[in-house]
């Protein structure tokens, strides 16, 4: 039990972390040229933008796990 307890927060974290930097990168570079019916910009570049989430998630992720793994932080 403990082990599933563990796992659930280092993936829960992972997903959180994503979202946040997901979210935090959406309105960065979005451009001049946009839609004139919708106000939405024509090229978002979301692909870009969530690998660039990616990575900043998973360099967050492995500091909150070596916080862990070093007992500064316990679950």
């Amino acid at each position: 039990m403990n082990g599933l307890v563990h796992d659930s927060v280092l993936i829960g974290a992972f997903v959180i972390l994503w979202f946040l930097a997901f979210f935090c990168l959406l309105p960065v570079a979005l451009g001049s040229e946009m839609d004139e019916k919708s106000g939405a910009p024509l090229s978002p570049r979301l692909g870009l933008k969530a690998l660039v989430a990616s990575g900043i998630a998973v360099g967050m992720w492995a500091i909150f796990y070596a916080l862990i793994v070093l007992k500064i932080v316990e679950l």
